[in-house]
């Protein structure tokens, strides 16, 4: 595996834990119908997070194809995350700017 993506790697893996958690918790909100876009975001975000990781490990030839995408949707989840004011939704913004910042790094 390329060393280049130890630092992407540990901010893909931070933002796919922070992203279930805050799914996790946004479906136990009093009013999770009030959640829908930052619960569907945090799935997508979790998921290309997860291929993205794959991609890495296994250094495969479009890596840098699946971290543009990934910092996309990155962006649009901490996007999202940061209108909520509950504490798992910002933990969860500040892990996908992160992660999007990294990515796109590696996607250059």
């Amino acid at each position: 595996m390329n060393a280049n993506y130890k630092i992407c790697l540990e901010a893909c893996f931070s933002c796919l834990e922070a992203c279930n958690i805050c799914f996790h918790a946004c479906l136990n909100e009093e009013h999770p119908e009030k959640m829908t876009k930052c619960i569907e975001l945090d799935r997508e975000c979790a998921d290309i997070c997860g291929l993205t990781i794959a991609a890495m490990q296994r250094s495969s030839e479009f890596v840098r194809d699946i971290c543009a995408i990934c910092a996309a949707i990155c962006e649009a989840c901490g996007t999202e995350c940061k209108k909520h004011d509950h504490q798992h939704c910002q933990r969860c913004a500040e892990a996908c700017f992160r992660c999007a910042d990294e990515c796109r790094k590696l996607s250059a």
